[in-house]
């Protein structure tokens, strides 16, 4: 009970207001404009890299709080390179009482961790902003402009009473860019029949249901049909030390281990029409220790894409393709380590007055368990969310707010009467 009190606390302290003035708009955009960019900026300038996302959940917690909205903060263990640091998921509904229900037609959701390095806030040209002035930063793309979106689009919807709130909840996760742990915790947590949570004490945490999630993630304002599957491991390589002069007297792992990997990579390890070719990133190689020493070890970290198979089969098809490889190259020296992972995630997108996409890049999506729809939109593009050059239009952010706006009023309107769900392979 002490670890969740000491959690709680951390999580609710209020975050101090922005020290810089969000840059004046031009009064030729929409009427949302100002509150679109202020809250964007604000949510740019908190660094918040994966395992140090407690300063934006506390912005969060005060800037719903003064939307009248109820919160609860959900302390999630420590992870990847987190050290010390306590961080929480936000969860909240547009409600000055938190409901005593635990279904939902809709899941608003979105995460507040970005990638490193932090990059500040930044718009281009200065001056008074408009349609095309350039805002960049980390995580002006993904995903702080999703989340700033689908708040103001919210906002809108609630003020014109276009919607019910007791419709809704929102939920922010931490830990998307790296395990997916805030996700996963409040998957687990909101599902288990025990609801004992990972700081060893009961919950009284609902196990909520949603008919519908839409999911925040830079798809360029397309509505998203999926995304390809992803696996992680290491292939391995043992070899027998020796003087390089002499390499009829040892074995070199690295030329195994290069072997194989040029056999994985022209290998069809599997494609569909929707998805494409499965997909393998050498990401990491090490081995040998000089040049004049035959290799004794050697490894290689892959990330593969996997674009075939179903969701809970289609990584598992791939990584025995790869063994089978392995086997078949050097099954004495090779093997290989893998860290779960998952095939090909459809969402829905068949809905009116939108573009589609297919996108290559992992989500939280198969995070939320559940029997949920689910879709995937959001402003941005995913091809600078990593980089240095990481931003986007003022145009982007104000058509994110009307596909939200779209979007939410699609499902909540037709719910129930959406279409069968489509064939598998079918865009």
């Amino acid at each position: 009970m002490k670890r969740i009190s000491q959690a709680l606390l951390l999580c609710s302290a209020l975050y101090p207001p922005a020290a810089h003035a969000t840059p004046t708009p031009h009064a030729d955009g929409p009427f949302y404009r100002h509150d679109l960019l202020a809250l964007h900026k604000n949510l740019v300038e908190i660094p918040s890299l994966s395992g140090t996302e407690e300063d934006a959940a506390l912005f969060l917690q005060e800037y719903l709080g003064k939307q009248n909205y109820s919160i609860e903060l959900q302390p999630i263990p420590a992870g990847l390179n987190t050290g010390s640091n306590t961080r929480c998921n936000v969860l909240a509904w547009p409600t000055a009482k938190k409901p005593s229900t635990a279904d939902f037609k809709l899941l608003i959701t979105s995460h507040i961790d970005v990638v490193p390095p932090y990059i500040p806030y930044k718009t281009t040209p200065s001056g008074p902003i408009t349609p095309d002035t350039l805002i960049s930063g980390r995580g002006s793309v993904d995903a702080k402009a999703s989340l700033a979106a689908q708040l103001i689009a919210l906002s809108t919807l609630l003020s014109s009473e276009s919607i019910s709130p007791s419709d809704v909840m929102l939920l922010f996760v931490v830990g998307e860019e790296t395990s997916g742990l805030g996700m996963k915790e409040f998957s687990r947590r909101s599902r288990s029949s025990s609801k004992v949570s990972l700081f060893g004490s009961s919950s009284d945490e609902k196990q909520y249901r949603f008919a519908s999630a839409i999911f925040g993630e830079p798809t360029e304002n397309k509505l998203a049909c999926g995304h390809k599957g992803i696996t992680n491991g290491i292939v391995r390589s043992r070899g027998k030390a020796g003087h390089s002069g002499y390499p009829q007297l040892g074995k070199s792992a690295n030329e195994v281990l290069i072997r194989s990997l040029h056999t994985i990579l022209n290998t069809d390890l599997g494609s569909s029409e929707r998805y494409g070719n499965t997909t393998v990133n050498i990401g990491v190689l090490e081995g040998g220790v000089a040049a004049n020493v035959i290799p004794k070890s050697a490894s290689a970290r892959l990330a593969v894409r996997v674009a075939s198979g179903s969701q809970k089969e289609g990584h598992k098809d791939v990584i025995a393709k790869i063994e089978h490889i392995l086997k078949e190259t050097d099954g004495d020296a090779l093997s290989s380590e893998w860290f779960g992972g998952y095939g090909p995630v459809k969402c829905r997108c068949e809905v009116d007055g939108f573009e589609t996409m297919v996108a290559s890049y992992g989500t939280d999506v198969p995070n939320l368990e559940g029997g949920h729809t689910s879709y995937l939109y959001g402003p941005g593009s995913i091809l600078v969310a990593h980089g240095d050059d990481e931003g986007l239009r003022v145009r982007d952010l104000e058509e994110a707010v009307e596909g939200y706006r779209k979007l939410i009023l699609h499902v909540l309107g037709e719910g129930e009467e959406e279409e069968e769900e489509e064939e598998e392979g079918d865009l």
